[in-house]
């Protein structure tokens, strides 16, 4: 059985219900993309069915209607483990789970030491003694006690079917295997390193499993990805902006239909990720192609590079402006905006900053200082250094005093990338920035292998996604990669690992080695 959990920018995805394969046949709609996996091929090869769980706190997985910083309190990868632990139990439940929902938002409000519990699909919630939650008559005989519940308004329960109930048998404990890419893959690992017990192993592609507070290894990456030619002419543009931003900031603004981001910081942060993607995401020709092409032509490079922007990065991959701008992410409405950074800024960081020199991302700003441009009465313009900084300001700006990434903390509580685990793929495409803060080495000792897929538009899940990473392709087709061979030769190297840890918890009569 295989089963991811993670989080991304909210998309609709309509998963298929025509088929006895799967447990219900109920139409049912994510408001999330599921662009960080594609599982279909490993589920064929094993027989498996495939469980996608919604994070907490995104889609509609809130226990809140707002998402003030208080309120956000439960959320964080430790959290998330915890949901994907006990989702995992009753998912497997030889008996029948009971689901209780309560207007829409899903609860279970007992405390597992510090950590607390809900998820939308299969928890019983209900009393012994029913506790003012009256579960449906034929679920009764079935249900399993959780003690100390108690709803905070009324609720509906009714019965899911588990597994072993759908496939009409009792005390067998399926094998499970974890998956996911990015942040998600990161928890695959770290729920295989946590819960050892509970997965025959795990698959984390481009898992992001090291905290890094100054990443500056992203930016190199991104010179490395893009060549010699193309690396100098977005370094061309970066000097050209951070110029025209200083002489005439609301006409360069404008050219970018980037005038809402009124602090430089958020705009600077905006550009640099336009062309982040393209190299992240296997597309690197976006970019350099018509970048290159206009320096030829002797064409205005900032003009070039803001008709990728608006083209590519908005129009095509449906980027919102609005979500670099800072007064739209302390709103505390239900959006999935606000959330990833509070994750950033309590947990991960992945502060991508300039490196010291040969920097392609704007040097004005970094996690240590912020240059602003003061406009003076007699038109000379002034450059101010303030003891600020861009992140660390943009945490403290958003969710309030006292809110800033324990990366050490972080780091030590999973290991960052000394993961002490054991049967861990770790796979990460040569040309995506985020490889840097995932594991690239093997631990053989471990059953941990490592592997780099290199090509020229090898990016950020390359092996489960295939190329370009964007769109998606749920096949994770291989074809359009530069190397289809090496990207295949470790997908059978990942097949041949989940078919022999596999088999060595059928062997033993358990779910998890």
């Amino acid at each position: 059985m295989v089963v991811s959990g993670g989080a991304s920018a909210p998309r609709h995805l309509r998963l298929p219900v025509s088929s006895s394969n799967y447990l219900t046949n109920e139409e049912h709609w994510l408001n999330q993309t599921l662009d960080h996996f594609s599982p279909y091929v490993l589920a064929k090869k094993f027989g498996a069915v495939v469980v996608s769980l919604e994070h907490r706190y995104y889609g509609k997985s809130s226990p809140f209607q707002s998402l003030t910083t208080e309120n956000l309190r439960y959320l964080s990868s430790k959290q998330a483990l915890f949901d994907l632990a006990v989702f995992r139990q009753y998912y497997q439940a030889s008996s029948n789970p009971i689901l209780c929902t309560l207007s829409d938002w899903k609860i279970l409000t007992r405390k597992f030491g510090d950590v607390l519990l809900w998820l939308r699909y299969g928890f019983h919630l209900a009393e012994e003694d029913g506790g003012g939650v009256e579960a449906p008559r034929h679920c009764l005989r079935n249900r399993r006690v959780l003690r100390n519940f108690k709803p905070l308004r009324p609720m509906e329960c009714r019965c899911l079917d588990s597994l072993n109930e759908k496939l009409n048998r009792s005390n067998i404990d399926n094998p499970w295997f974890v998956f996911g890419v990015s942040y998600s893959g990161a928890l695959s690992a770290w729920f295989r390193l946590k819960f050892p017990h509970l997965t025959c192993g795990s698959l984390a592609s481009s898992a992001v499993v090291l905290a890094v507070y100054n990443f500056t290894d992203f930016d190199k990456q991104i010179g490395e990805s893009a060549g010699p030619e193309c690396k100098s002419v977005l370094q061309e543009i970066t000097r050209l902006v951070d110029h025209k931003l200083g002489t005439n900031e609301k006409a360069l603004k404008t050219l970018f239909s980037a005038a809402e981001l009124k602090n430089d910081g958020d705009f600077l942060y905006f550009l640099a990720d336009a062309a982040v993607t393209a190299f992240q995401y296997g597309n690197p020709d976006k970019v350099c192609i018509p970048l290159l092409e206009a320096k030829k032509a002797g064409k205005d490079l900032v003009e070039a590079y803001a008709t990728y922007v608006k083209e590519y990065y908005v129009k095509s991959l449906g980027v919102s402006v609005e979500t670099y701008n800072q007064q739209h992410l302390k709103k505390t409405a239900l959006s999935s905006d606000r959330l990833w950074w509070f994750q950033v800024c309590t947990e991960v960081a992945y502060f991508q900053v300039a490196p010291s020199n040969d920097s392609i991302r704007s040097s004005k700003v970094d996690a240590r200082q912020v240059y602003t441009v003061y406009h003076l009465p007699n038109n000379l313009i002034n450059q101010v250094i303030i003891n600020g900084r861009y992140h660390l300001d943009l945490c403290k700006n958003v969710f309030g005093e006292g809110i800033s990434p324990d990366v050490t903390a972080t780091n030590l509580y999973y290991g960052g990338t000394r993961i002490a685990g054991s049967k861990i793929i770790f796979t990460n495409g040569s040309q995506d920035p985020w490889r840097h803060a995932s594991k690239q080495t093997s631990s053989p000792e471990a059953e941990m292998p490592s592997y780099i897929i290199t090509c020229h538009n090898c990016g950020h899940g390359t092996d489960m996604r295939g190329c370009p990473q964007s769109p998606l392709v749920p096949g994770g087709d291989a074809k359009n990669c530069s190397s289809p061979d090496a990207v295949n030769k470790v997908r059978q190297q990942i097949i041949e690992h989940i078919d022999l840890w596999l088999s060595q918890c059928r062997g033993s009569g358990r779910s998890s080695m």
